[in-house]
């Protein structure tokens, strides 16, 4: 049965829309949650006609819906779940998916303890998309009465015969019948296998589960074994801290190696402006050059000639100044009195005294 495998699903299978879009007839809407079946729903129906494969496959009227039947544990529902019953919901355009659960006294006495509890279970199943209707407390093998009352066409549920309650195939009986419809199975995952995950990592698990606030007795973990986990969980937090920290740093000691070149590029892109600049202004060719011959120039044109032998004191302007300008024929004294600088007079007013007989 689907999902007393623990999570044995199916690939494949299409969608319980049609190709237009709409919801195939028969489907209910997918925001509600699907019905639990009652006892005696169908018993006070007639009894509907017998449906063929064919049939089925061709499409039936909108009041007939083909009703499908698929059973299991569905215990960790899972994807490979989900897959199955999307395949069950997909074999016939118009189907009314009727899921079976088995009760936890049922499982534990034929297949072992289970991780949720039948009531989680039955509620798992109610909020899939793909189902219709949920039988709790399932039958572990469907007899002609279980059939008949429920008003089941087919059973979905993949081809490997299923050896269980000392039978080699459970479903035997259903395929002799022409109701069986098989499904292909969802490999990689199951319930077996997640669980078997957790057993493989279960001090991780421990130790997250006491982080998170449960205690030793919740988990049933003795006195040393909770110290133990406790002491991990602190080296842990030690070792996170240190590679945190390790990794601020390395991230400050980049940033730092990005600034300093971006700083060193500045400065190299600064200094060939200001060497470029330089060059420009006082090099062979530039600017200062061509200011100075200018100036040259100017002060070349403004001066108006000079002397053959290139000496100052040869120049005619200079000779002129430098000859004594002749006598004034009104002035009374003559000229040496005028230029000698050791006349008496001019002595005694040097000296700041003056003496009247010095002038006999």
């Amino acid at each position: 049965m689907v999902g007393k495998r623990r999570g044995r699903g199916g690939n494949g299978g299409g969608s319980p829309r049609s190709s237009s879009g709409k919801p195939r007839a028969g489907g209910r809407a997918l925001r509600e949650p699907a019905i639990f079946a009652k006892a005696n729903d169908c018993k006070s129906e007639p009894p509907a006609e017998k449906l063929t494969l064919a049939q089925a496959r061709r499409g039936t009227p909108a009041h007939r819906p083909v009703r499908v039947y698929a059973d299991g544990i569905f215990d960790l529902f899972h994807s490979g779940h989900a897959r199955a019953l999307m395949q069950a919901k997909s074999l016939f355009p118009n189907t009314h998916l009727i899921v079976g659960v088995c009760s936890d006294e049922l499982t534990h006495k034929y297949k072992g303890y289970t991780v949720m509890t039948e009531d989680e279970r039955y509620d798992a199943l109610r909020h899939c998309r793909y189902v219709d209707e949920v039988v709790r407390d399932a039958p572990w093998t469907l007899s002609p009465e279980f059939l008949r009352d429920h008003n089941i066409d087919f059973v979905a549920h993949d081809d490997i015969p299923y050896t269980s309650a000392g039978s080699e195939d459970v479903y035997k009986h259903i395929k002799e019948a022409g109701m069986f419809v098989a499904t292909q199975r969802t490999e990689g995952i199951s319930t077996s296998d997640l669980i078997t995950r957790i057993v493989r990592d279960y001090d991780i698990y421990v130790r997250r589960n006491l982080q998170r606030g449960y205690t030793a007795r919740d988990l049933n973990v003795g006195f040393i074994n909770d110290k133990k986990y406790r002491l991990q969980n602190q080296v842990d937090k030690m070792k996170e801290t240190v590679r945190t920290v390790e990794e601020k740093s390395k991230h400050f000691v980049y940033r730092v190696e990005e600034r300093s070149q971006d700083l060193i590029h500045k400065w190299e892109e600064k200094s060939r402006e200001f060497i470029g600049n330089f060059l420009e202004l006082f090099g062979p060719d530039g600017a200062w050059h061509a200011i100075q011959e200018r100036s040259g120039r100017m002060l070349q044109a403004l001066s108006p000639y000079s002397s053959p032998r290139g000496s100052p004191s040869s120049s005619p302007t200079r000779r002129r100044s430098l000859s004594p300008s002749p006598p004034s024929p009104t002035s009374p004294f003559p000229p040496s009195s005028l230029s000698t600088p050791s006349s008496p007079i001019s002595r005694r007013k040097k000296g700041g005294s003056y003496n009247s007989r010095n002038l006999h």
